[in-house]
């Protein structure tokens, strides 16, 4: 089972700030900073996303892009 949708959610919010972090102090996307921010974010991200899930049957209203090409 996921973690606490509580916790889960605290988690995300401080992923959010360490990716804005580290993308604001001007590094660039091949930063390994901004790269290990992108990928905290991402992991972040699904674990709130199933947590909530689980525990309250909600999903969100948006999700993560599989690759690169979805933005084409």
């Amino acid at each position: 089972m996921a973690q606490d949708a509580r916790n889960s959610l605290n988690k995300f919010v401080a992923a959010l700030e360490r990716h804005f972090e580290a993308v604001s102090a001007g590094r660039g996307n091949d930063d390994p900073a901004v790269l290990a921010a992108y990928e905290h974010l991402e992991s972040a991200f699904l674990d709130y996303e199933e947590a909530l899930t689980d525990q309250h049957s909600e999903f969100l209203p948006f999700g993560l892009l599989e690759d690169d090409e979805d933005w084409n």
